[in-house]
């Protein structure tokens, strides 16, 4: 069956019919040892813990300038990360902000790198359901300007990129690679078209900041120990804080 535009299914994100006073800002992020520092550090409420298979989903609040902020550790793949996205909007999401690490295709982005995803293209299979088909799908301008008027306010070099969503980590091959390369994307990751088409579909403002990390090129998989850059993403976190809640002026 092609894509179906009805926009209510028959399981629904808040099925239970939960009522939460949830902030309108979110930040999914995908360091988990920033998420449980920032939840101890700052005495982060707990907003609400869902049940799953693979674990618990917990959503946390802290207030930043007077305003609220809610955070949550993002699960890693297009399908777990836009079901998360669902709940959040279900609970009052409006703003939302992706911060998370990256694989790059060119060897000579430095490791630690922001980037800043302008649209994405859809080698997984989640954002169809929500979006008709196309090559990409692309972020919302007034939301890129958000985020990008947050790094120049801050001084953060960073560079402007597409990005290649795949579902299959050990099927970036050197011929795709170079593909997608050829296209403009400078980045490889799990998540963004899956996102970036939720948040179409629902009507809410969503960007991401990723950062470089493992070289994802011809000549050799380069890990380059990028899990281990804490600094940067501790910051990345707390930009993604200031660039979500900017989106909450739009």
């Amino acid at each position: 069956m092609d894509f179906d535009s009805q926009s209510e299914a028959i399981f629904r994100p808040n099925h239970a019919g939960l009522e939460l006073d949830f902030p309108d800002c979110l930040v999914m992020c995908f360091f988990r040892e920033i998420v449980e520092k920032t939840a101890e550090y700052r005495q982060a409420k707990n907003l609400l813990a869902l049940e799953a298979e693979d674990g618990r989903l917990t959503f946390y609040e802290i207030e930043v300038h007077g305003r609220r902020v809610a955070f949550t550790q993002a699960r890693v793949g297009a399908p777990a990360a836009a079901i998360q996205m669902e709940s959040a909007i279900a609970f009052g999401a409006r703003h939302i902000v992706a911060c998370g690490g990256c694989g790059v295709l060119d060897q000579d982005i430095a490791c630690g790198k922001i980037l800043l995803p302008v649209s994405a293209y859809r080698e997984e299979g989640c954002s169809y359901h929500y979006l008709p088909p196309s090559a990409e799908v692309f972020l919302n301008p007034d939301c890129l300007r958000s985020l990008e008027e947050t790094l120049k306010k801050n001084g953060i070099n960073y560079l402007r990129t597409k990005t290649w969503t795949t579902d299959a980590l050990y099927r970036e091959t050197v011929r795709k690679a170079a593909h997608y390369k050829a296209l403009g994307c400078l980045a490889v990751e799990m998540e963004t078209a899956a996102l970036a088409a939720v948040a179409q579909f629902r009507g809410v403002n969503f960007g991401q900041y990723l950062y470089a990390g493992d070289a994802v090129v011809a000549k050799n998989w380069d890990k380059r120990d990028w899990m281990k850059q804490k600094d940067i993403r501790e910051s990345l976190f707390w930009l993604s804080v200031e660039a979500c809640l900017k989106l909450g002026e739009l």
